[in-house]
């Protein structure tokens, strides 16, 4: 009963933060597209990056005000608010996003991910979304690609025009590159050659390290594993999980892996899926120590 009110409670303090934040947001979004002047909006998007930090920081510090400190930080390297940073991350559950969140809220610039078309209309968080430049895919199936081929490749050139706006001042972009939420039976579908671990997929890394390769020069390896198993978003919000344990490692990307065509670039293509894999199994390594300690 206890966990239920504090759930509610909770989920109540996340509701009137957003819209409260999100106001703010749009408000700033409509001088900022009302008034067409580069410096301007570059002004008003560092504006928009503060409230969106301080939303941040009202849901992590009332969560933990709730449910006590339910993150354990195993690692974490020296970091940097002006450094662009990528942020690779393998993906297990809902709950990932306010994780990560928590963790570097105004330690690195503001986490940026890639969302899908439809989460736009996500009700208050698709409009804040929207004005903090998130970038927004629409992915076609091999299959819809081979019937519409006026629409290969517009995908990745969304991602390139959002990239371009990533340029103006540091910005840190997350992939999760699994694609996917893991679970066993996407594991086993995929016969993945790692124990847990999807697939990773290099091409939302690719256009990133293409079209910001002059910023985006340093990477952050984040490990995310819970010991008592992955917890829905409800069991977030009660705090009936076990802690969360969180591993950071920062790594130098290689020059010859920034400023290429990911789309043209055949050399590049393999080259970068190569140093994905390596990542991918020092990743599933880290997972596997972590699961080990704990007994899971």
């Amino acid at each position: 009963m206890l966990h239920t009110l504090k759930g509610i409670l909770a989920a109540l303090v996340f509701i009137l933060n957003t819209v409260f934040m999100v106001t703010l947001l749009l408000i700033l979004a409509l001088f900022k597209f009302l008034i067409p002047i580069p410096g301007f909006r570059v002004w008003v998007s560092r504006w928009l990056v503060g409230v969106a930090e301080s939303w941040v920081t009202i849901n992590s510090q009332g969560h933990r005000l709730l449910h006590g400190e339910k993150i354990m930080i195993e690692q974490m390297p020296e970091l940097n608010r002006d450094e662009w940073y990528l942020v690779v991350a393998n993906h297990r559950s809902m709950v990932d996003i306010p994780v990560l969140q928590a963790v570097f809220n105004k330690q690195i610039p503001f986490l940026k991910f890639f969302l899908k078309q439809q989460l736009i209309w996500v009700p208050f968080l698709g409009l804040a979304w929207w004005a903090l430049d998130f970038p927004f895919m629409k992915r076609y199936s091999r299959a819809f690609v081979k019937k519409h081929p006026h629409l290969k490749g517009k995908d990745m050139e969304q991602t390139q025009k959002s990239c371009e706006k990533f340029k103006h001042f540091p910005t840190t972009v997350i992939n999760f590159v699994e694609g996917t939420r893991f679970t066993v039976e996407k594991h086993q579908a995929q016969q993945s050659p790692y124990e847990y671990l999807l697939k990773p997929k290099a091409g939302g890394i690719g256009f990133v390290l293409g079209s910001m390769g002059e910023q985006m020069k340093q990477l952050l390896l984040v490990t995310v594993a819970y010991p008592g198993g992955a917890p829905s978003f409800w069991q977030y919000l009660s705090g009936r999980f076990a802690p969360a344990m969180l591993s950071c490692e920062k790594i130098v990307i290689p020059d010859t892996l920034l400023n290429k065509n990911y789309q043209t670039d055949e050399n590049f293509k393999r080259e970068l899926f190569k140093w994905s894999e390596n990542l991918w199994y020092k990743q599933d390594n880290k997972l596997q120590a972590i699961y080990e300690r704990t007994d899971i």
